[in-house]
């Protein structure tokens, strides 16, 4: 009890606060995503995400290798394709020369030390920006979660024959992890991982990564709240998800977004015993950049904080649009 307990005394120096700290980031723990367009030496600015841009194939693979120096150990793809590529059925997702599979064969030809993560949906793919194959039953438009994970695993093993090393559906169709992971074993492909995004939220911060892909909801009479988890529901439905997840093969699973469910990450990292990584999403990114843009938080320091934050909580890997510029920071500390 004060005075003879002091809890400044471990704060006094910048040395004894080093010392003391129990949580550390480091380039490894960071996941670079990358937005990837056709062409060649093609570079366009996100309006809505400060510092992000869309890049062509050849650009991609440089940065890639300065990622790898940086001791970034894996990157993760999406895609913005021309909208006459998609389609209701999102058939480019699945075509084996797609803008995404021909970017992981180009990785694979040009690195040796970083893993590739490949998105699985349907969004960048469709026509109506849903995850999935929207029909209409019994008078009621949806999106049908069968036949789209009949597309999904399709599109997983056009992945797979590419040479990406993590599968990460984000898609939330009940049952695909099963699925997924039958059809890469059934073709020789069991080393693939697959990364599930077992409790991916219908937030509000997705706008900026729709943005960037392209991928906005044209189709009124579907909400993505009908696969998409609900922000209100508590940990329970976390724990069934992500189990769930577990028993049909899941190798990791991922917790998105990161910021506003440190809760979810930390009562699912200490319940499970398999990696459980975290997604600092598009609206997280955009809403800490304009703030330091306006003057209100500095953006290292609170870029920082807020990564500190989710591994705080658990997650053994976070997905950021600032890894690289966070792996730079980290080196010169």
């Amino acid at each position: 009890m004060f005075p003879t307990v002091r809890m400044r005394r471990y704060r006094k120096t910048g040395w004894m606060r080093d010392l003391l700290s129990d949580t550390t980031l480091l380039p490894k723990d960071l996941i670079q995503p990358f937005f990837v367009i056709e062409g060649s030496d093609k570079s366009e600015p996100i309006d809505m995400m400060p510092g992000v841009n869309r890049i062509s194939i050849d650009i991609l693979v440089d940065k890639v290798l300065e990622a790898s120096r940086l001791g970034i150990k894996a990157i993760a793809l999406f895609p913005s394709i021309d909208a006459d590529l998609k389609s209701h059925e999102a058939k480019e997702a699945y075509n084996e020369d797609n803008l995404i599979c021909r970017a992981v064969r180009a990785i694979k030809a040009n690195t040796q030390d970083i893993g590739v993560i490949c998105d699985v949906a349907l969004d960048p793919y469709t026509d109506h920006g849903h995850d999935g194959i929207v029909k209409t039953l019994d008078m009621v438009e949806d999106v049908d979660n069968d036949s789209t994970i009949a597309k999904l695993q399709m599109q997983a093993l056009a992945l797979a024959k590419a040479g990406v090393d993590i599968v990460a559906p984000s898609d939330m169709m009940d049952g695909r992890i099963m699925m997924m992971r039958k059809h890469l074993d059934a073709h020789g492909f069991e080393g693939v991982s697959i990364l599930s995004y077992s409790m991916k939220y219908a937030s509000n911060l997705y706008g900026p990564f729709r943005n960037a892909v392209g991928s906005r909801v044209s189709s009124v009479g579907v909400n993505k709240a009908t696969y998409q988890a609900d922000f209100r529901s508590s940990i329970n439905q976390a724990f069934q998800e992500c189990k769930l997840d577990v028993m049909e093969g899941a190798d990791m699973l991922m917790i998105k977004p990161a910021g506003m469910y440190l809760d979810i990450i930390s009562h699912i990292t200490s319940s499970e015993n398999i990696p459980v990584f975290a997604y600092q999403v598009s609206g997280e990114y955009a809403m800490l950049k304009f703030a330091s843009q306006a003057g209100a938080i500095k953006w290292e320091e609170s870029l920082l904080e807020s990564l500190i934050a989710i591994k705080r909580a658990g997650a053994i890997g976070i997905f950021t649009y600032a890894a690289m510029d966070v792996a730079m920071i980290l080196l010169k500390q």
